[in-house]
């Protein structure tokens, strides 16, 4: 069974940084494509940024692109969502997600396991 494990949440004033993390486990593949998204509640799920695990090709979203950076550990198993020049908007829960799919595929959703979340919050 696949475990995601995230951390580095929290709240932080406009302007600041935050890191999340997430650590896969219980598998042993290395085609997988592992990112985060965010929701806020009562909107729709929005993703923010993920990598092909094997290769290191990234993907960002609009919204975030030139704030955030995402990184990877492959000894850890473990990617890194470097998060700079934080707004408001960007507060929201965080979830890992992560499957045997490609970057086009993970962005349509196309995924099956999730962490549990982990909440953002940048105060104005």
């Amino acid at each position: 069974e696949v475990q995601l494990a995230e951390s580095g949440g929290g709240v932080v004033q406009a302007g600041g940084s935050l890191r999340l993390s997430c650590t896969a486990s219980g598998f042993n593949h290395d085609d997988y494509t592992i990112g985060w998204f965010r929701q806020i509640p009562g909107k729709e799920r929005e993703e923010v940024s993920c990598i092909s695990f094997s290769d290191g090709v990234t993907y960002y979203a609009d919204s975030i692109k030139g704030r955030f950076t995402l990184s990877r550990d492959t000894a850890k198993n473990t990617v890194y969502l470097q998060m700079n020049r934080l707004k408001p908007e960007d507060t929201a829960i965080y979830y890992c997600a992560e499957d045997v799919t490609t970057i086009t595929g993970w962005i349509n959703g196309l995924i099956g396991n999730w962490g549990q979340g982990t909440q953002v919050t940048v105060s104005s």
